[in-house]
């Protein structure tokens, strides 16, 4: 189940490689978490990044994943879903001999990097416990 694609951000357009991706994304500026990340100067919280880094990964992949790491994250410039409605998001992937998806994202608006993180994902099996 996607949490925040289709209401919080949309993907509105995917060139998918073998071991790439590129999309243009679209923030929805009204939504209810910039009522409270911040009243009157909206700015899109880490853990959503973390969450749309995931759920794009889904889509990419077309599998459910399980983030078990994440590293490296860099806040560059706050993204302001006033000023920067459209961000272009670049992912670089491969799977490991174990399963493991090794992933490096990053969110760019106008050519301005706004946001990069690595992450490892796992394929999310429910009859699995991650830790």
């Amino acid at each position: 189940m996607q949490m925040l694609q289709g209401d919080f951000f949309f993907i509105r357009s995917i060139q998918k490689e073998a071991a790439s991706a590129k999309m243009m994304l679209e923030l929805k500026a009204s939504h209810a978490i910039f009522a409270g990340h911040f009243p009157g100067q909206p700015i899109v919280p880490g853990a959503c990044l973390l969450q749309m880094v995931k759920e794009i990964m889904e889509t990419a992949l077309d599998k459910k994943l399980q983030l078990i790491k994440a590293h490296q994250l860099k806040f560059m410039s706050p993204i302001d879903p006033n000023k920067s409605k459209e961000l272009q998001a670049v992912f670089t992937f491969n799977t490991t001999e174990n399963g493991e998806v090794n992933v490096a994202a990053t969110f760019m608006h106008e050519g301005v990097v706004c946001f990069k993180c690595n992450g490892v994902f796992t394929i999310y099996d429910s009859n699995k416990i991650p830790y």
